[in-house]
């Protein structure tokens, strides 16, 4: 965030884009922990962040903060964003951006060229004329004003509709498998044991292909479904309403690595995280897993799966009295603890 945060702020700074004047309401997307802003533009500044550790974060801050952009609310006088990784993010975050500007309101992004930024910017520049454009600090930033008259369609056409998987199942734009059935998630799913029921949960859960799997091949009483980002767990919540109706599920806005987990499990599946940015980082998946045994019950069981490159057995082991492998492939591997 840092070299397109200080990208961002470098038209401010040389005095070619005039700071929103006192009043006006002004969004960020994309901020995340550490944000630092000059006193004239953080004043009453309001933040979108729909990933849970940097939602809290942001908060502890002391930053208005919300998980997605309300509708119904006064328009803006200016949206800044700082792009990230994923284009459909992006460019739905750009959508969402014009929609709530007033005519006349100013529209300015930046990004590393690393994370695609100059492609988002030529995306925009499609649909509508840019007022300025200029790279530096190792990324590039772009702004513009909404036209009095907006071009609905070419909105339409920018925040475009939620990606689906061949099986009819709604993802997330900036989620985890956008589009598609993460492969390591099936393989945990197809390998599953027969039999698993009562109180059960689902840490990490995406869009929900785990839950949505649970609920077709087990039965359960309720199930729990936890999720960090936003909307990858209000797409989950669109599938379980639409694919398993009659199954008591339960959702959490929740960062397994940093909030207790109040509640006490049979089993719990999870296919964990194990990047934060581009570098691998195990330590997040051997974090989940302690907090997993915690949130069991005497004899309750977690299921998971991994890279077979992952050294997550000593955690296991840890963690757990009793504990194995159920299977392997050439990718993966579902390891179990028991307690």
């Amino acid at each position: 965030m840092n070299d397109a945060l200080r990208t961002l702020l470098f038209p401010f700074e040389r005095g070619l884009v005039e700071p929103p004047r006192d009043g006006a309401r002004v969004l960020l997307f994309g901020a995340g922990a550490g944000l630092s802003l000059p006193a004239d533009l953080a004043a009453g500044l309001e933040v979108v962040q729909g990933f849970r550790s940097d939602f809290l974060a942001l908060r502890r801050a002391g930053f208005s903060v919300s998980p997605r952009l309300e509708e119904g609310g006064a328009a803006c006088g200016a949206a800044l964003l700082l792009l990230g990784r994923h284009r459909r993010e992006n460019e739905q975050r750009l959508a969402a951006a014009l929609a709530c500007l007033r005519p006349g309101g100013l529209l300015l992004a930046a990004g590393t060229k690393r994370d695609g930024a100059p492609a988002v910017a030529r995306r925009l520049s499609s649909l509508l004329p840019l007022e300025g454009r200029l790279a530096k600090h190792h990324g590039i930033v772009f702004w513009l004003r909404r036209p009095h008259m907006l071009d609905t369609a070419a909105l339409a056409a920018l925040a475009g509709t939620p990606a689906r998987t061949p099986e009819g199942y709604e993802t997330a734009a900036g989620g985890f498998s956008e589009g598609s059935v993460d492969p390591g998630s099936r393989f945990l799913a197809d390998n599953l044991p027969a039999g698993i029921s009562g109180q059960v949960a689902d840490f990490a859960a995406g869009w929900g292909y785990l839950s949505l799997r649970l609920a077709r091949d087990a039965a359960l009483a309720a199930l729990d479904i936890y999720e960090a980002h936003h909307a990858s767990l209000e797409a989950a919540r669109r599938n379980m309403t639409a694919h398993a109706p009659g199954l008591r599920c339960r959702f959490f806005w929740h960062d397994l690595l940093s909030e207790p987990v109040e509640n006490r499990y049979d089993v719990i599946v999870m296919n964990p995280p194990f990047h934060r940015s581009r570098a691998a980082e195990p330590d997040m998946g051997r974090a989940m897993i302690a907090v997993a045994a915690r949130a069991l019950r005497a004899g309750g069981r977690l299921y998971l799966v991994a890279n077979r490159a992952l050294p997550y057995e000593q955690a296991i082991q840890a963690a757990f009295p009793r504990h194995g492998e159920l299977c392997r492939d050439a990718a993966y591997k579902v390891l179990w603890g028991a307690r």
